[in-house]
């Protein structure tokens, strides 16, 4: 891939620019603001190797005075540089010597001995016309990559009505933090007034860049600084050079930091508390590309539509599709969906039966029968069961119950020995007990099923924590092995990696196998009529195909969580991208599951926070989020345990609450009512809604 961009006449310094639209090759990809990434044509030359090229036409006349770029090797995400650099080709001005022409030959790798002539980069003299021929040839560094970590602590100060911001990485030498400030749910970058701490300036006006102090004691650098108490947050990256950027290694996105308490989010990604991160420090402006493995598939992407000439680099793309079997396919998906509904009007709820295994009648609400503090009590399933004739009346017909294994964190999302259903929340004889009670008052219960991770019992000879045990007793086979963290033996991940625990290989038969030998387990033993499955993204569909069929809940819906589209801090009108991983995801499963739809509560939060109304019909007028294309797959909801609760790492814009229950109560797809809002002030609106839906018969197909 060629990872480029350009500059412009009488710009100074080393930042990149997009080049412009006219001049992009086919199948090119913009990276943030600042480069894109192209594709590189492959073919054999007359000794048979293999060459990689791409061919960028420029008008004469063009502004651009020089292309940089780097190289980047797809198979391994390696980067290649000149000489620790960037390579750059001027389009005008003047060679060394004056001469413009150079030795036409490919690239040579380092230590090679040809006697190099170099352009002179940006070199300024009274001519500007445009170099009418030019080759060269260059050495390339392969860069390497090195694991850093920053620490960021906030302090409030009611006092003085501002916050301390504290930083601390263990890098040395210099180190440069390019930062800004942002307001409210946007992600808008702005720069606070002076005073600036030390050492700092202002970049293109956009952002701030500040010099950390280096620890005396040769540890690393840190810097101090107090900001106004009425920014929302803190976003930066870090710089080390005019070359090299690091980025979150956890997302690959800029670092967040919130420096308020209650915390609302636009869903650019997952914002990170102040604490301790990871970074990734990646040469040749790694700052702004997104994660390695969504880098790959974009590449594979971009390359589909140019005829491959190569029998190698086609089985190269093919392989890399297996691996990433999830995010390719939704790639490489056109936005178009394989199963639409026709709208289904019935009458007699009573009459109705499933349509397929996992989507329930139809008429469901579903109840979250938990929130992120239900664990402190130990006895929540013994509470739960004393709301199950209330729950009933309002008119839910499905409860979701929290995780009921042993776990290694208390809320039971860190999951040890899966057949341990002994918790936080009760025992397993009080959660038998809860499940009997919610069915004798007619309602259905699911099971809070976590597959993508599990915490492991023993360590290896290493000292990592990825031997199981208990009745699954895997071993690091059964870890993914691109899982830095965990020295899986297994395959590739099918998706996103969760970083807290090792993230289990799916496509292993043996794990499989177990999985759905547990799962019916709990079916039989506990009497779960369903599951909601956590972290969705971490793991290809097409598993959860296999695991549904093996136990053919009477619902199922997947928790894919990933980010809206956002141009410079603004939610896009336009979230088809987003909504379209969600049902690829649901496709995979054969429609077997449904999934939560995040899309229409990021786009209810811009539209109630700014009575932007019109985002709520898409561009052929139907609803904008999955709802809209696939409603029977369609889990709508406004907050739950993650969202809300005193986690709040996105909370529904407060005091709208009802607008959007209005909403999805009254909309095809399936809505789901978090706990804390139906034993709180809003039971009595919220039952309202939820009666007109039942007397209107209301279901998940309506149109």
């Amino acid at each position: 891939m060629l990872h480029w961009g350009v500059s412009y006449h009488g710009e100074t310094g080393s930042e990149w620019d997009q080049p412009p639209s006219e001049i992009r090759p086919p199948g090119s990809v913009p990276i943030k603001d600042s480069a894109i990434e192209t594709p590189l044509e492959t073919s054999p030359n007359s000794e048979g190797h293999i060459l990689h090229e791409v061919q960028i036409k420029f008008d004469k006349d063009t502004p651009v005075a020089a292309i940089n770029f780097v190289l980047k090797e797809e198979g391994t995400g390696a980067w290649f540089q000149h000489k620790g650099g960037d390579f750059r080709i001027p389009l005008s001005g003047s060679l060394k010597d004056g001469d413009p022409l150079g030795a036409k030959q490919g690239v040579k790798p380092e230590g090679s001995n040809a006697q190099l002539k170099e352009a002179v980069p940006g070199e300024k003299g009274p001519s500007t016309k445009c170099i009418s021929e030019f080759y060269e040839e260059y050495p390339i560094l392969k860069s390497e990559y090195f694991e850093h970590f920053v620490s960021v602590a906030v302090t409030e100060n009611s006092e003085t009505d501002k916050s301390l911001v504290e930083f601390y990485t263990d890098i040395t030498g210099d180190v440069i933090i390019h930062w800004g400030v942002c307001k409210g749910n946007t992600m808008t970058w702005e720069i606070p007034p002076e005073p600036h701490p030390p050492n700092t300036k202002i970049f293109r006006q956009k952002a701030l860049q500040t010099l950390l102090e280096q620890k005396t004691d040769g540890t690393g650098s840190a810097v101090s600084f107090l900001l106004d108490a009425d920014y929302s947050g803190l976003v930066f990256v870090l710089k080390l050079n005019e070359h090299t950027w690091l980025r979150n290694l956890e997302n690959g996105f800029d670092f967040y930091i919130p420096l308020t308490r209650v915390e609302q989010f636009g869903s650019t990604q997952e914002p990170h508390r102040a604490g301790e991160h990871k970074l990734d420090d990646k040469s040749a402006q790694t700052d702004g590309l997104i994660s390695d493995i969504r880098n790959l598939v974009v590449g594979l992407s971009s390359r589909r539509g140019q005829r491959a000439k190569n029998k190698v680099l086609q089985e190269d793309i093919l392989q890399e599709i297996e691996r990433l079997a999830a995010e390719a396919y939704s790639i490489f998906r056109s936005p178009t969906i394989d199963a639409i509904e026709d709208p289904v009007y019935i009458d007699d709820p009573e009459s109705v039966k499933p349509a397929c295994s996992g989507t329930g009648s139809g008429f469901e609400i579903v109840c979250q029968g938990f929130n992120w503090e239900s664990h402190k009590s130990g006895k929540w399933y013994v509470e739960l069961g004393t709301k199950a004739k209330e729950l009933s009346s309002l008119g839910f017909t499905i409860v979701w119950s929290p995780p009921p294994t042993d776990s290694v964190s208390p809320e039971g999302y860190m999951p040890r020995d899966l057949y341990n259903l002994n918790s936080r929340y009760g025992t397993m004889a009080e959660l038998k007990q809860l499940v009997d009670i919610f069915h004798e008052n007619g309602v259905k219960v699911l099971g809070d099923a976590v597959l993508n991770h599990r915490c492991a019992q023993f360590q290896n000879q290493n000292g990592i924590w990825n031997i199981f045990g208990g009745r699954m007793n895997w071993d690091d086979r059964a870890v993914v092995a691109d899982d830095p963290h965990f020295q899986g033996r297994g395959n590739k991940s099918s998706g996103d990696n969760f970083h807290a625990a090792p993230n289990i290989d799916h496509s292993q038969d043996f794990v499989r196998t177990d999985i759905k030998e547990w799962l019916r387990w709990m079916r039989k033993e506990v009497g779960y009529d369903g599951w909601r499955l956590d972290f969705a993204r971490g793991f290809w569909g097409g598993y959860v195909k296999d695991y549904m069929e093996a136990t053919e809940p009477y619902f199922a819906v997947g928790e894919y969580w990933d980010s809206l589209s956002y141009t410079y801090g603004e939610m896009d009108y336009n979230q088809d991208a987003h909504r379209q991983r969600i049902v690829d995801w649901i496709n995979a499963t054969n429609g077997t599951a449904g999934a939560f739809d995040v899309t229409t509560k990021g786009i209810l939060h811009m539209a109630l926070e700014r009575s932007e109304y019109w985002r709520l019909s898409d561009e052929k007028g139907k609803p904008p989020g999955v709802l809209g294309w696939w409603p029977s797959r369609a889990v709508t909801f406004i907050e739950n345990h993650d969202t809300g609760s005193t986690q709040g790492h996105w909370r529904f814009p407060y005091g709208m609450e009802m607008q959007g229950y209005a909403y999805i109560l009254t909309h095809p797809g399936t809505p789901a009512v978090f706990y804390d809002h139906i034993f709180s002030h809003l039971q009595q609106d919220i039952a309202k809604l939820m009666s007109i839906r039942c007397r209107l018969k209301i279901q998940c197909r309506s149109k």
